[in-house]
């Protein structure tokens, strides 16, 4: 029986090109969903060499600007092809302050609001079976969701990319265990990810100490196959199959704190982002 679509966002980073590989060795037809066509060609054409899987395509798509986001699914919802999984595996962790073009922080945007609005709109191609998996980090430990700055700065005070990250990635995991019990009854799983500390470019600081923290830290971190891998066991692993509203870690589920098993923000924080995506203009 032929295997319906599965979409990753940020195929083309370094968890993104392992979780590709994976699914695409177990012959699901994917859509790349990345923010830079011309940089995705050659790994998509790697990818299909590898894996022998000849059904894959670069779809772009920019999480930082809600336009993209919706044009990107408008697509999809025309073509109404059945989707499978869902890998939200695309986030940043830049340096300088920057806003959307919504007028969102971007680091919000890419890591969270986009990601939320892509699922929210794709759930109507998905059924009984289908798999979300949001990637979120362990900097969400640190995280905090302060409402009235939130989508805009990210944080109160000054810059700092690290609490911001963190507060994106909590988002996200509140995003997945609402989302979980919002798609309950259609047989739809949401689940988190959490891959550690990856060997990625994600990780660098752009700043004086890089060749310090490069020499100390990254011979103990994981690789990105590493740091993939439980985003992919999560996507197609039985283990994994009725699973929902969980966060994983090195392949196994792990145990939540109270707090974020009933998070006073997780209800609030999903009625306030469906209330800043219609502002924008956008269905949900």
């Amino acid at each position: 029986m032929e295997k319906e679509l599965a979409i990753i966002t940020g195929a083309d980073g370094g968890m993104g090109q392992e979780i590709t590989k994976e699914l695409a060795r177990t012959g699901y037809p994917i859509i790349m969903a990345c923010k830079n066509k011309q940089k995705a060609t050659p790994i998509c054409e790697q990818i299909k060499k590898e894996t022998g899987n000849r059904q894959i395509e670069i779809r772009e798509i920019d999480l930082a600007s809600l336009t993209s986001v919706n044009a990107f699914t408008e697509q999809l919802l025309k073509e109404g092809r059945p989707i499978s999984r869902l890998m939200n595996n695309a986030g940043i962790l830049t340096t300088p302050i920057r806003k959307t073009e919504d007028g969102l922080n971007t680091i919000i945007s890419v890591n969270y609001v986009g990601p939320y609005m892509l699922t929210r709109q794709l759930l109507p191609l998905m059924h009984s079976g289908s798999r979300i998996v949001n990637t979120v980090s362990c900097s969400s430990i640190i995280g905090k969701i302060e409402l009235k700055v939130f989508f805009e700065k990210g944080k109160s005070g000054p810059f700092f990319r690290i609490p911001i990250y963190g507060n994106s990635k909590l988002a996200l995991h509140l995003f997945t265990q609402e989302l979980a019990k919002q798609i309950q009854e259609k047989g739809i799983t949401a689940n988190a990810s959490d891959p550690g500390i990856v060997n990625t470019n994600m990780i660098t600081m752009q700043a004086w100490f890089d060749p310090i923290t490069d020499l100390i830290f990254r011979p103990f971190i994981k690789t990105a196959a590493q740091g993939a891998a439980t985003a992919v066991h999560l996507a197609l692993s039985e283990e994994a199959k009725r699973k929902s509203g969980c966060c994983y870690v090195n392949c196994k589920e792990k145990k939540q704190s109270k707090r974020m098993q009933s998070h006073p923000f997780q209800r609030i924080l999903w009625e306030e982002t469906e209330k800043l995506i219609r502002s924008k203009g956008f269905h949900l």
